[in-house]
């Protein structure tokens, strides 16, 4: 495979670190799920809802259920996003009705064994239409993804995102349309040992409609976490939210671009940026650009970007009551984190990303 890879030079690709990508693309998978990720990440549920398993980037049949998703060509291909245009139009597809709503968590595995796969994705909800996806990416390798999602009038979408592979990339894409007064809440954790590029843009085009999209990004050694997202408000009366904590150790890099913009007939728009950054070590760097665009004179927006360390009087009043260094500056850590994965709807995604963020710091100790 050719790579026509964007350079460090562009603006928007000046955080990314897209070296390793040649090699991985002419790699050669595995094709075999790994010893170690035998037991999959599955979330437990009562229900039984659809489950699909990915092996570097193919349906496993015989360990999935897909129900309302079917598998095969999307109609998603994309031209204009230099890495998710390798993702092609063939993956899977979720195409809810009017008022329908699976039965129970929709959750989808990504193996990768050591090389590049790459996956499209459409969710389509019609009027009223409610789904809840958690997608969960594990093993090394080049893992791509591009995904497009259309929200029809009162549609409810939750998009949970667990980034857990062992090293390697993850580059996913999203390009999103939110109707009149439709929801989307999205958030991804990166709290594995990939590098990851994170790409969306929501627009919001109807009146009234909701995003929120966000998430914690974990990061070690020399790892880099760069986050690019835009929300365009078209209509009046639309609220958008971005909440953001990254969190750096060793020389690893955090890096997230945030932008709102608001067009001249979306009056009433209401939205808010937050993005924080914690550094565990001083040669670790993080990286906060929140953006407003605003063309609208009745709106109600704000942003706000933090970086700094841990509060050195909270770590000594926990030492000094008897809590050993490093799991002070742990507790410390998921509290800050908490701000970002505890708005996650569904409690049994919201503490599997607890306990995910609670692996990654004993993965430190």
């Amino acid at each position: 495979m050719i790579l026509d890879l964007p350079s460090p030079r562009t603006e928007g690709w000046r955080w990314s670190d897209l070296s390793a990508l040649p090699e991985l693309a002419s790699g050669t998978p595995q094709g075999a799920i790994p010893g170690e990720l035998r037991e999959l990440p599955w979330l437990p549920c009562e229900e039984n809802g659809p489950r699909l398993l990915f092996l570097d980037g193919e349906l496993v049949p015989e360990s999935s259920f897909l129900g309302p998703v079917s598998v095969g060509q999307t109609g998603s291909g994309v031209a204009d996003h230099q890495l998710a245009r390798h993702a092609g139009d063939t993956g899977w597809s979720l195409r809810l009705g009017r008022h329908h709503a699976p039965a129970g968590l929709i959750q989808i595995v990504h193996v990768s064994t050591g090389a590049a796969d790459h996956l499209a994705a459409r969710i389509e909800l019609d009027v009223d239409a409610q789904a809840s996806v958690v997608e969960t990416y594990v093993g090394e390798g080049w893992t791509n993804r591009f995904t497009h999602i259309t929200l029809f009038k009162g549609a409810r979408l939750m998009l949970n995102r667990r980034l857990l592979g062992r090293a390697g990339f993850v580059s996913l894409t999203d390009r999103a349309a939110v109707g009149e007064g439709a929801s989307l809440v999205a958030a991804t954790l990166a709290a594995g040992g990939t590098d990851s590029r994170l790409d969306g843009e929501v627009l919001l085009a109807g009146e009234a409609a909701y995003a929120e999209v966000g998430g914690a990004l974990l990061a070690g050694g020399r790892q880099r976490h760069d986050a690019n997202l835009v929300l365009r408000h078209e209509q009046p009366n639309g609220v958008s939210r971005q909440i953001w904590r990254s969190v750096a150790d060793e020389r690893a890099v955090c890096s997230v671009a945030a932008r709102v913009e608001v067009a001249r007939g979306a009056q009433k728009t209401d939205g808010e940026q937050s993005l924080k950054g914690l550094l565990l070590s001083r040669t670790a760097t993080i990286n906060a650009k929140p953006e407003l665009e605003i063309f609208a004179d009745d709106v109600k927006c704000a942003h706000g970007a933090t970086v700094g360390e841990l509060d050195r009087a909270a770590l000594f009043y926990l030492q000094s009551r008897g809590v050993p260094p490093a799991e002070a500056e742990a507790l410390l850590t998921r509290v800050f984190v908490a701000d970002a994965i505890e708005r996650i709807g569904e409690e049994r995604v919201r503490e599997a990303f607890a306990a995910d963020v609670a692996a990654w710091f004993g993965g430190k100790a």
